[in-house]
């Protein structure tokens, strides 16, 4: 178990308490990792294609990927390509969410909604698959299907050097920050589920 999946039990607790105006459901998968990934066997592309051949609107599908690794100090995050870091910085102290390209106006209300539920900074890319780690995780699944999905990241490999190895233990996550991504997590939720 790693960042995304303590995030996604914290915050079936704030639900349970706070419920939203709008059902919530809360999935967590299988085989996501290599080398299942990009295959028919992933969990999250099972429940993308029962989703879509349910006919049920999906107003969002929000993946918690790596949420737990933050540094303050400069040169702790990488990018896949050059001169991003002229936009987003050398700092690996913030959250991302990312988005394809054509969904800028859900990756921005995705964005505006974290702010306003929490102070922890938060940064966001629309951008191809092409882009190595840009589709990565489980948000892939729903793209492929046509419906609105964003991943929540604390960008894993490109910040966290003992990712998937065994150096990767919990007591080098920020958990101080983990629950504040969650908080603007779950105002995300309430927000994109008001009538």
């Amino acid at each position: 178990m790693r960042a995304g999946s303590p995030g996604l039990l914290a915050l079936a607790k704030l639900l349970q308490a706070h419920p939203p105006a709008q059902p919530v459901e809360l999935v967590a998968y299988t085989l996501e990792e290599p080398p299942f990934f990009r295959s028919s066997d992933m969990g999250s592309v099972r429940h993308a294609q029962a989703l879509k051949a349910s006919g049920r609107p999906v107003r969002a599908v929000l993946v918690l990927e790596m949420i737990g690794t933050f540094a303050d100090t400069g040169d702790s995050q990488n990018y896949p390509l050059p001169g991003l870091s002229m936009l987003y910085g050398s700092r690996g102290d913030y959250l991302a969410v990312v988005g394809s390209v054509g969904q800028g106006l859900f990756v921005r209300k995705v964005k505006a909604a974290f702010r306003a539920a929490t102070g922890l900074s938060i940064k966001s890319i629309n951008a191809p698959s092409s882009i190595p780690g840009i589709d990565f995780s489980d948000h892939r699944s729903y793209w492929a299907e046509g419906l609105p999905a964003i991943m929540f990241t604390d960008t894993a490999f490109y910040r966290n050097p003992r990712y998937h190895t065994g150096a990767d233990m919990p007591d080098q996550l920020n958990f101080p920050r983990m629950a504040e991504a969650v908080r603007g997590v779950y105002g995300v939720i309430q927000k994109l589920s008001a009538p």
